[in-house]
């Protein structure tokens, strides 16, 4: 279809934007041919005009589907452009913080600028062994593409790294190095892969430097060979070196450092053995002070010292070459410092005793007057004269400053030329992958000769990528024979010929700096002269006659010409040069041995960078003639040909592409600026490779692959049986022009732009389809909807009419009731109410009469009361009005009468004052006497009267006074009466008062009482109710409280529980992690023994020519050829020899370097071993010596000397017991000890005493008993069978001996556990204390030795002694034994009371321990009891059979014995018999050569085992060491060679696994430990071991154990690891329920299953056989399910790995299919009866990450049940789950930033592994429970097919 048909409405387009360089748009209307504006709306919600170029009248570019953005290959994108490239990248690193991405055969890193746990070790075994295209896009992934491709194609590979500064260059080509020594490992012990890597922290640190974009940026660019044998492993590697920045020794700009190491010198100044450089604080000098910035944050410069200092010691550099490395360069910080002073304009000179320079040369070894002389002067040589010239002071400067730059460049070449000696090797190469660590394309605003030959050799770069590129293409079509059209593609070869070609820049260059006089001037003119308007891509510019411009790849750059000449040139004084040549300071003349060659008078200063070849030695040898030609070599010339050296090596390798992108200036981390992405994507052809991929046909699809993702668009009958023709016709349908697309052979070959458009027919028929389905479903629901609802409207409206009908009669009938109730009530309420009425109106009426008649009289009796109240009340008014009135007269006449007086006064007053009224006064005077005369006498006859009177009266008077007084007597009784009375009237009055007053007063306090009872009842019921309402609150709180008590108790109890379930699980880990150690210590030093084993045989076979080819082993296992096996401690007779000559071929350098290199500790282990070997060795032959000569002795008594044998090791044991018992007391009472209860006058410690001489003396008793009982069997035995009894002397060296295995053994296990724990360093403390340990040992045993001979001896005098004597005779001596111990202790803590009380403690518990062997004792007397009757019966029996065989009749009878023959049957007592001879012949037959099918097929499971067990019972039974040690021995190491030679085989290791086991079993079983026997029988029981404990070789069977499990776990690993991916992942086994995405060219392995892809079927089939055989083998159940659970964990860890580094797995879909998978295994599980083996729990974290791929990702809701369900996955996990989650359909919607961040926030807090991947290659701690066998031995039967005739039952 054509391309406009495409823009239609809602189709998205790419815009142009100043900003964000695109923007993505939304056409709002569809588009039709001769539109030239189209209507968008943008993003941000704005609509626009988008106007078309008129004169091109270009589309703006298309947006690909929301389906295909993210992709892991950019070339998988329908449409190839680049804004598709910028937003997919974007995408990418912003939302899924992934760094890589695949562009065709390119890898674009983009550098976070932040730490990212992505390239671990687990990491590096996850991309080992996968195809490219089969893993996210990674560094690991194309270096492992490049080993594979070495390896396969036998041709050497080159990775090439480019990338501007800071767009982590080196750190790509680093960690592609830190993959190639991981998985290839190294050919010899040299750690050469070590060298390799610690080449980066020196070449880091003399040619890396911190500038405004990086602060380790590479200052020079390096190629590294990695050189490979024949078996692809590591031998070596060399470095070549280019352009060395040496301007910056000299100059930084501002904010830029030096190079590093010059600050790491100054940081360390302060060290002792820097004192001698003199050197102090970076600022102090010139050279590393003008950046201004000295200090790098995050980076501790002393420290990085340090490492550099560790890496040039492992790469060889000694101590005195360091420090003469640090003697130069301190050298030229001080040269730095030297100052020059101006004499005139032409001279300058240098202060006198100059510091700096004096420090110099004395750091230089040089003459100080000279080297002044020579820094301030040149030598100009003529044809006839030499003149000595002084110069400036700028020329001094800048001659000092090239002597700088120079001697550190021969100082950068010198170390260059050491690391690759030290990384050279002598083993031939015979391959190489180069990785090429190289300088990106440049532009600045002034760019200079730096810049030009970076670009030039950017441009040389890009040419072979170009064609490599259009090669592959080729390649693709041509296989594919789809007929091949030339692409057009950017050649830039005139711009190459423009700068190297005859007449080109460089040679004009080269020309101009021959001439005299050549200035830069005058070399721009030739350019222009030469260049300009003749070739398009040279330019001059308009405003310069000093620049020219090119016109680059990836854009124009200018150039000044101002410097050129001088930076081609290189110029250093030769006379400054004579000077430090004649130095005494032996290594500088080193770097200068070339001098001759390399200096030309010709040359200039140099601030460029120096190029370095790999081979300067080749430079050397060449023709006498060539040194002049040599000599006069420019930098550009050098350069040219340095860099067409590095063409013809990466022409003759297979390119492989690494481009690295800086994100943004400001080295923010995942901060992505999209101007600087497209400029750097533009400059490092990724763009080119884009536009190459899109002109042709980009998008590929195999014929599978388009059937299975457009099946939905074929009908039916469109489908046929070829899926080739299919999808022809399809396509024919589809797609109308046939351009567009080609098919080839296996592949349909897409145009840009036809994938999107099928992309939209598929979505628009699936969303048709959907409309369709949605439509029929809605409408089947909404009829069934409907049905239902008429339906139920029916029912609901009969039930309705029918109870309407029923509620209508009810009220009928209850109308009529009501109505007669009505009547009847209605009556009866009339009749009541008229009754109330009637009886209301009596009673009114009554109350009313005698309220009137009360009221009439009241009113009678009111006014008789009134009236006479109104007659006294008028009375006493009228007097009162009365008196008042009278009153009132007489003093108005007083008044009146005053009055008149006063006026008769005042009359007389006045008259008096006047004569007349003198003589009217005098006249009235005199009358008025006379008057007053008359009336005296008047008054006188009148008294006279009136006396004669008075005493008339007084006589009268007297009688009525005596009346009146007898009245006033009379009335004053009646008044004091009437007082009295009134007095009570009054006292009554006040109390009635007073009660009034009380009553009111009582009546106000009732009120007020009343008021406060009121009151107080409100507020007792206010307080009550808030009482209750307290009390309910209360009862609520203690409610609330016990339940919260409760629930606390119930918290308590369940966090006690679960710290109690945590510390046993965390008890529980820490077993298996010592387990694990214990057996991957096992697992290491089998290996280091078969590693030894194998050299040995190597070195056998040296002479041998090695066969051609390879063999590509495992990533993590690649240095390892040989399969995993223990080799016991216990080693052959017939390996003795060997062993012996282990410490002379230890000598052997190869295998001493071996050694250092696995492990030291290990080594050290291997020689004590040795040692204590040959000790044992010693002691045989002198056992062998012993028992020659007791041979040829007189044979004494049998009886006599088992009894003095036998009482030899009882003592021996009992005395190892109690010393072992005193020891353990001794500890156990130092840690705690009771001084109260142990003191020796406590009644306690009395009372044990007495029961421990009690106890003490009845054990003696019974120990006697027991060895009589003991000394009269063996003299039965040695009646019924006589045999060879062994002397005192064989047996006390066997128990040495028997003492040094045990301490063997004992010394490997600590020795192996605790140097798991412990550094290296702590080793030899270990050695010494062990050799502490072996001499108490020692001193112990000699101890023994005295105490045995003492034993001896009394035994001897015992034996001379009758019977009855003896005992007692025992008995005094034991007496006397312990008597003197005790006086012993008491002596040896007698100044000590704690001691001597901790000693009477132990022997307290002694007595307990001793009780306890006292029961032990009994049980074994009985036991020997029944055996002496036992033995009696048999001897009677056999002197039965000796007398018949006297009689004359027994020849007669002997027909007849035969049936007594049944009855031995049943008396046999479990073992086989053979001969010594025969043991080779055992081991054979029954190990060697057995074939495991046979025997699980047709015999019991463990027949082995119980044969070998038997023949070890009867050993035991014979009491024959020799041979129970060699048949064990045989055994086990058999049993190794059996599992080497077919250690690959399931059946055989499961095979011998299963018999280990039972035969470990057995030992334990038959052992004669109380823990072992409680499920045997009594038969079972009969049959325990008698005379060895093989406790030691159960520890040995049970290491073999260990190792023959974990091969069986590698061996199922190697088995099921190519199934897994397949079938848990890739293979569909739900069809059609994903669907497969457009691939780009790194094609990953399809997902539809073809015929030979593995799948879910094929994992249970392949379970079921390993689950079938073990059960076949009889293997114990708790051991199948160890195997089942690891099975299950490899299953899970596998897919989950690929889970977590395929982003194409992580899809909703997938979830589903994941999930459905383990419902199989668990279904399996259930099947086989496994459920409760661990296994289904090894599954969680696949079984979660499955379920985090189908849940909901989108609100806070979601975030928090993602973090509770994801228990088992750690946050990097789940993180990264969500960053890979991949819709696989338009219809789903991928995990936004913020959901992400909002899970990252939430699960901050927990703490769990920062690993991403889980550990596959983890092996659980295997167990082995004890599984007793209920078979009886004695019923076991031998079956001919095993060629065991030789033995016999016993």
């Amino acid at each position: 279809m054509a391309a406009s048909e495409l823009y239609t409405k809602f189709a998205r387009v790419w815009i142009p934007d100043p900003e964000e360089v695109w923007k993505s748009a939304e056409l709002l209307k569809d588009y039709k041919p001769g539109d030239k504006v189209l209507l968008l709306h943008l993003e941000e919600g704005k609509d626009l005009e988008y106007r078309l170029d008129p004169k091109t009248k270009e589309l703006p570019h298309l947006r690909n589907p929301d389906i295909l953005v993210g992709e892991n290959d950019l070339t998988a994108l329908s449409y190839l452009h680049e804004p598709a490239v910028l937003h997919n990248l974007r995408v990418r690193f912003i939302d899924s913080k992934l760094i890589y991405t695949y562009c065709g055969i390119v890898l674009v890193a983009i550098n976070p600028y932040e730490q990212l746990p992505i390239y671990g070790e687990d990491i590096i075994n996850a991309y080992s062994g996968q195809n490219m295209g089969d893993m996210d896009p990674h560094i690991f992934a194309v270096a492992e593409e490049a080993y594979k491709q070495m390896a396969r194609d036998e041709r050497n590979q080159s990775i090439i790294v480019s990338g501007e500064s800071g767009a982590g260059k080196t750190v790509s080509a680093k960690y592609a190095m830190r993959y190639f020594a991981t998985v290839s490992g190294s050919a010899s012990e040299a750690n050469v892969e070590e060298k390799v890597l610690a080449s980066n922290p020196i070449m880091e640190s003399i040619g890396n430097a911190k500038t405004t974009r990086n602060d380790n940026s590479s200052r020079f660019g390096k190629y590294i060979e990695i050189g490979f044998d024949k078996r692809y492993r590591i031998i070596g590697a060399n470095m070549r070196t280019y352009l060395l920045e040496k301007s910056r020794v000299v100059f930084q700009a501002e904010e830029e450092r030096n190079y590093h190491i010059f600050y790491q010198l100054c940081a360390s100044a302060n060290l002792p053995e820097f004192k001698m450089l003199r050197l102090g604080n970076a600022n102090n000098f010139h050279y590393t002070k003008q950046g201004g910035s000295p200090v790098i944050e995050g980076v501790d410069d002393t420290k990085e010292m340090a490492h550099t200092r560790q890496a040039c010691t492992l790469l060889g550099i000694s101590e005195s070459y360091q420090m003469g490395i640090f003697r130069i360069l301190a050298g030229i910080l001080h040269l730095g410092n030297v100052a020059f002073t101006s004499r005139d304009s032409d001279s300058c000179t240098i202060p006198p005793k100059h510091e700096p320079l004096s420090i110099f040369c004395d750091l230089m070894g040089v003459d100080y007057e000279e080297m002044c002389h020579w820094l301030c002067h040149r030598k100009l040589a003529t044809t006839t004269e030499t003149y000595i010239k002084p110069i400036s002071k700028l020329q001094a400067t800048n001659a000092r400053d090239a002597l700088a730059k120079h001697i550190y460049a021969k100082l950068f070449n010198w170390i260059v030329d050491h690391v690759n000696q030290a990384l050279h090797s002598a083993v031939k190469q015979h391959s190489f992958i180069g990785v090429l660590d190289i300088y990106g394309f440049e532009t600045f605003e002034i760019n200079s000769f730096e810049q030009f030959c970076i670009n030039y050799a950017n441009e040389k770069l890009q040419q072979q990528f170009n064609m490599h590129v259009f090669k592959l293409e080729q390649e693709e079509y041509m296989k594919e024979q789809i007929p091949w059209t030339l692409i057009d593609f950017y050649d830039n070869q005139p711009c190459i010929n423009l700068i190297e070609s005859k007449l080109g820049i460089l040679d004009l260059l080269d020309e101009e700096c021959k001439m005299p006089k050549g200035t830069d001037d005058t070399w721009a003119q030739k350019l222009y002269n030469t260049h300009l308007n003749k070739c398009a891509l040279f330019e001059k510019p308009r405003l310069s006659n000093k620049a020219f411009i090119i016109q680059h790849f990836a854009d124009k750059v200018e150039y000044q010409c101002e410097g050129f000449l001088e930076k081609n040139k290189d110029t250093v004084f030769e006379e400054q040069i004579k000077v430090l040549k004649s130095s005494k300071f032996k290594m500088l003349p080193e770097l200068f041995q070339d001098d001759e060659k390399a200096i030309s008078p010709t040359s200039a200063t140099s601030s460029g960078r120096t190029p370095l070849t790999r081979t300067p030695a080749k430079l050397t040898k060449g023709r006498p003639g060539q040194t002049a030609k040599e000599h006069k070599k420019t930098v550009g010339h050098q350069f040219r040909n340095s860099l067409h050296l590095l063409m013809e090596t990466l022409n003759a390798t297979t390119p492989h592409y690494v481009r690295c992108i800086k994100p943004n200036d400001f080295k923010f981390p995942f901060t992505f600026d999209e101007k600087r992405a497209v400029q750097q994507l533009r400059a490092c052809g990724v763009l080119e490779t884009i536009r190459i991929s899109a002109a042709g046909f980009p998008s590929r699809w195999t014929y599978q692959e388009f059937f299975s993702r457009y099946r939905v668009l074929m009908k039916q009958k469109d489908v046929l049986s070829d899926r080739k023709q299919t999808c022809k016709n399809v396509l024919e349908k589809l797609i109308a022009d046939k351009d567009k697309y080609q098919f080839g052979k296996t592949k349909i070959f897409f145009r840009a732009g036809q994938v999107a458009y099928l992309e939209k027919l598929r979505a628009d028929k699936l969303r048709a389809a959907c409309i369709r389905i949605q439509k029929t479903i809605r409408g089947w629901l909404l009829r069934k909807k409907y049905l239902r609802m008429r339906k139920a409207a029916i029912i609901v409206q009969r039930y309705v009419r029918g109870y309407q009908a029923r509620c209508y009669a009810k009220f009928l009938r209850r109308t009529k009731a009501a109505t007669i109730i009505q009547k009847y009530w209605r009556m009866y309420i009339v009749r009541r109410r008229y009754k109330i009425k009637r009886m209301a109106t009596i009673v009114l009426q009554s109350y009313l009469r005698g309220y009137l008649a009360r009221n009439r009289y009241r009113k009678m009796l009111r006014e008789h009361k009134a009236v006479i109240i109104q007659k006294w009340v008028r009375g006493w008014l009228a007097r009162t009005y009365y008196r008042r009135s009278m009153h009132a007269i007489i003093y108005l006449q007083c008044c009146f009468r005053r009055m008149m007086a006063k006026r008769e006064l005042k009359k007389l007053k006045i008259e008096a004052r006047s004569v007349e009224r003198y003589k009217k006064l005098h006249i009235g005077m005199e009358n008025k006497i006379m008057q007053l005369q008359r009336k005296v006498d008047e008054q006188n006859k009148d008294y006279k009267c009136l006396m004669e009177k008075l005493t008339n009266l007084e006589g009268t008077y007297t009688s009525e006074t005596e009346k009146l007084r007898s009245d006033l007597e009379r009335l004053q009784l009646s008044e004091e009466e009437a007082k009295i009375a009134t007095g009570r009237v009054l006292s009554l009055q006040e109390e009635i008062a007073k009660l009034r007053k009380d009553l009111e007063q009582t009546q106000s306090e009732k009120k007020s009482i009343e008021e406060r009872a009121d009151r107080y009842k409100q507020e007792t019921e206010q307080l009550v109710s808030n009482l209750k309402e307290e009390n309910t609150l209360l009862k609520q709180e203690k409610e609330a409280l016990n339940h919260l008590i409760v629930e606390q108790a119930k918290e308590m109890t369940e966090t006690m529980e679960k710290k109690l379930v945590e510390e046993t699980k965390q008890l529980e880990l820490d077993l298996n992690d010592e387990r694990l150690r214990y057996q991957n210590l096992l697992n290491e030093f089998s290996r280091l023994e078969e590693r030894y084993d194998d050299l040995k045989e190597e070195m056998t076979l040296m002479v041998n020519v090695p066969k051609p080819g390879h063999k590509r082993t495992d990533s993590t296992h690649s240095s390892n050829e040989s399969e995993y096996t223990f080799s016991s401690e216990i080693a052959e007779t017939e390996d003795m020899p060997l062993r012996t000559e282990e410490p002379s071929e230890k000598k052997v350098p190869l295998d001493m370097s071996l050694f250092l290199k696995l492990q030291k500790r290990v080594t050290e282990l291997e020689q004590e071993k040795q040692v204590m070997q040959d000790e044992l060795d010693r002691k045989e032959e002198q056992v062998l010596r012993s028992k020659a000569k007791e041979e040829e002795r007189p044979q004494i008594r049998g009886a006599e000397l088992e009894y003095e044998s036998l009482k030899r090791q009882e003592l021996e044991s009992e005395n190892k017991k109690l010393k072992n018992e005193l020891n353990e007391l001794r500890k156990a009472l130092s840690e705690k000890s009771a001084p109260e209860v142990t003191a020796p006058g406590a009644p306690a410690y009395r009372v044990l005493m007495e029961q421990l001489t009690s106890v003490s003396e009845e054990l003696d008793v019974r120990k006697e008993e027991v060895l009589i009982l003991r000394s009269q069997l063996v003299s039965q035995k040695e009646a019924i069978q006589p045999k060879n009894t062994m002397t005192d002397s064989t047996i006390l060296l066997e128990d040495v001996q028997k003492m040094k295995d045990k301490g063997e053994i004992a010394q490997a296990y600590i020795g192996l556990k605790e140097t798991n724990r412990l550094l290296e360093s702590q080793l030899q403390s270990q050695k010494r204390s062990h050799e502490n340990e072996a001499e108490a040992l020692r001193g112990e045993i000699q101890s023994l030795k005295e105490e045995n001979n003492r034993q001896q001896q009394l035994l001897a005098q015992n034996l001379q002694l009758p019977p009855e004597a003896r005992i007692e005779a025992s008995l005094q001596h034991e007496i006397t034994r312990l008597t003197n111990e005790n006086l012993y202790f008491e002596e040896l803590y007698a100044d000590d009371p704690k001691k001597y009380q901790s000693y009477r403690i132990s022997l307290y518990k002694r007595m307990i321990d001793l009780m306890e062997q006292l029961e032990k004792q009994d049980k074994t007397v009985r036991k020997l009891k029944k055996q002496l009757k036992v033995f009696a019966k048999k001897i009677g029996e056999l002197e039965v059979g000796q007398m018949e065989n006297i009689s004359p009749g027994q020849i007669i009878d002997e027909p007849i014995r035969p049936v007594n023959i049944p009855r031995k049957e049943k008396d046999f007592q479990g073992m086989l018999e053979y001969k010594k001879e025969d043991e080779q012949k055992l081991v054979k037959n029954l190990i060697l050569e057995l074939k495991p099918r046979g025997v699980a097929v047709n015999l019991i499971p463990g027949l082995p085992a119980y044969i070998l067990f038997m023949c070890v019972r009867h050993a035991d039974y014979l009491n024959d060491d020799q041979k129970v040690r060699s048949l064990l021995t045989s055994t086990i190491n058999s049993i190794k060679k059996v599992l080497k030679k077919r250690g690959d085989d399931f059946e055989t290791v499961s095979f011998w696994l299963s018999n280990t086991c039972r035969f470990l079993h057995c030992l334990k079983q038959y052992s004669g430990e109380e823990g072992f026997m409680k499920h045997n029988t009594s038969r079972q029981n009969e049959h325990c071991l008698t005379n060895f404990d093989l406790a030691e070789y159960r520890q040995v069977l049970s290491d073999l154990a260990i190792q023959i499990y974990q091969q069986l776990v590698r061996v199922l690993e190697n088995i099921l690891q190519p199934m897994i991916v397949s079938g848990m992942l890739e293979h569909e086994t739900i069809q059609g329920v994903s669907g497969v995405k457009p691939t780009g060219l790194r094609k990953r392995t399809s997902s539809i299953a073809d015929e030979g892809t593995y799948t879910l079927d094929s994992i249970l089939r392949q379970l079921n056989s390993f689950h079938s055989v073990m059960c076949q083998h009889g293997m114990d159940p708790e051991l199948i399910k160890q195997v089942v659970k690891q099975m299950f964990y490899i299953v899970g860890a596998i897919t989950l790995n690929n889970l977590l580094l395929r982003k194409d797995m992580c899809s909703w879909s997938k979830g589903m299919q994941i999930r459905y998978n383990v419902s199989q295994l668990e279904e399996w599980l259930r099947d086989k009866n496994l459920m409760n083996s661990g296994a289904k729990e090894t599954l969680e974290p696949l079984i979660q990450a499955a379920q985090l791929l189908q849940v909901k990702k989108k609100t806070d809701d979601d975030a928090e049940a993602i973090c509770s369900m994801c228990s088992a996955l750690t946050t990097a996990q789940i993180v990264k789950v969500l960053n890979l989650y991949t819709p696989v359909n338009e219809f789903e919607e991928r995990v936004s930033v913020s959901f992400i961040r909002t899970i990252q926030m939430r699960l901050r807090d927990r703490k769990d592994s920062p690993q991403l991947l889980m550990d596959a290659k983890h092996i659980f701690p295997v167990t082995f429970p004890f599984n007793p066998s209920s078979l009886a031995l004695e019923t076991i039967q031998i079956p001919a097919s095993l060629g065991l005739g030789f033995i016999s039952r016993v």
